[in-house]
């Protein structure tokens, strides 16, 4: 490591603030609740509202949205390894994965941006709209989130401080996610409309906040784990960490490690494909007279995401405490069965507001266990293999994780774009 990269780490901007051995309060809040609340903030808006702004806004051909999300897909999948890996080789005084964090205040930031700067028509729009869409998407959120995943399990060795870190970056993730689908409805639908112009100005101030929020998180996180290997004698092994076949072995050789894998990946992508058809479930399906006039789409799915972040918000109070007396996998578990029961409540709602409502807020609350735990888990699990064989798989186990998370949305937007492509769906027309 060269003299320059020392005093670069090692300057007031990029020197942390944490110094405490322990996990404390403010590393908690700062590092990982309002970090990753404002760099997930515009994921959980494309989550909700990015279809509807791409059909009824750009009203881009259905067919080119398709293949857009699903060739995105690869390039998702592939991103996240390639930076899993970066992180896993990245040694500095910032750890492996601080040093990607800082970089991605600037990537995610602007990125975020691109999709609602549209300078062209016809194709020469189609064309951008893939450029933007795969920056962000393929680009800049692994970047973040992979890194943002990884240190949880390098910030402590600690099970229970790390619980409790993982449950405050996914309640931000969640309360990103949940702030999308509560406000941004009704402003689109009361609000920015087909106006281009207040799109992009909406998206740039939330695309400052991000920068600033994602620079707190740098500032006040701490790789513990990391400072602790290569602290054993600068060993090669912790100097250069293990190869991609090391950790393929290791992980691939060990049950746990698939069973937290799969069960994530149903539940991200069931949850993406809820997420994403919300805003034409409450047009046209959910009977939104309640709010006095049938076009008041925005305000129903704005009650229904208020509705389903109470539960999940009450619940992150009780989570950590019932994981520690009962485990991790038998709240988890218990959780889904209440989540099951709310989602065939909903479902049997028949459009009617009320038992909708009902059935979103218990499947929410069900939920809540594995979103706050899940990370948790898979720390869990890295530290069980490392046990067994040797080796870390940070770098390999988070940017599979961040695939799962970031490829859900496009896989599932473009399924829902096929759906409606094959049912005849006129985004021109007026009604």
């Amino acid at each position: 490591m060269s003299k320059r990269t020392n005093d670069f780490w090692s300057s007031p901007l990029t020197r942390p603030a944490i110094k405490s051995p322990e996990v404390r309060l403010p590393e908690m809040l700062l590092g990982y609740f309002i970090g990753p609340f404002g760099a997930l903030l515009s994921s959980g808006i494309f989550t909700s509202i990015l279809q509807n702004y791409f059909t009824d806004v750009l009203k881009l051909d259905l067919t080119f949205l398709t293949t857009l999300q699903l060739f995105s897909t690869i390039l998702i999948v592939a991103a996240n390894l390639v930076v899993g890996q970066l992180i896993e080789r990245t040694r500095c005084l910032a750890g492996k994965a601080r040093p990607w964090i800082l970089l991605s205040a600037l990537t995610l930031s602007v990125a975020s941006v691109l999709m609602f700067i549209i300078p062209f028509e016809g194709t020469a729009r189609m064309v951008w709209v893939a450029i933007a869409y795969n920056l962000y998407y393929a680009v800049a959120y692994p970047i973040y989130n992979t890194a943002n995943s990884t240190l949880i399990p390098v910030s402590t060795r600690n099970s229970q401080q790390r619980g409790a870190l993982a449950s405050f970056t996914n309640v931000a993730g969640l309360g990103g996610r949940g702030a999308g689908s509560m406000v941004c409805p009704m402003l689109v639908s009361f609000a920015l409309k087909e106006e281009q112009n207040l799109w992009f100005l909406t998206m740039l101030a939330i695309a400052i906040f991000s920068a600033l929020t994602i620079f707190l998180q740098f500032k006040f996180t701490r790789e513990r784990v990391t400072e602790e290997l290569l602290g054993q004698g600068d060993t090669p092994a912790a100097a250069k960490g293990a190869s991609l076949g090391e950790q393929l072995r290791a992980v691939a050789s060990e049950k746990w490690w698939w069973v937290v894998m799969l069960f994530y990946l149903g539940f991200q992508w069931s949850g993406a494909m809820k997420n994403g058809s919300m805003s034409f479930f409450c047009k046209w399906v959910l009977d939104n007279t309640f709010f006095g006039s049938a076009d008041a789409w925005g305000a129903s799915q704005s009650l229904l995401g208020v509705l389903g972040a109470i539960p999940m918000a009450v619940a992150a109070v009780f989570v950590v405490p019932l994981a520690n007396k009962f485990s991790k996998r038998i709240v988890v578990f218990w959780g889904m069965v209440v989540g099951a029961v709310g989602g065939v409540i909903a479902g049997l709602g028949n459009g009617q507001i009320v038992p909708v409502a009902i059935g979103v807020a218990l499947k929410c609350l069900g939920s809540a266990p594995a979103a706050y735990m899940i990370l948790a888990m898979l720390a869990d699990v890295i530290d069980h293999i490392e046990f067994k064989r040797g080796i870390r798989t940070d770098g390999l186990t988070m940017s599979i994780y961040s695939s799962i998370m970031v490829a859900a949305t496009p896989i599932c937007n473009s399924i829902f774009s096929a759906i409606l492509n094959a049912s005849g769906y006129d985004q021109a027309a007026d009604v």
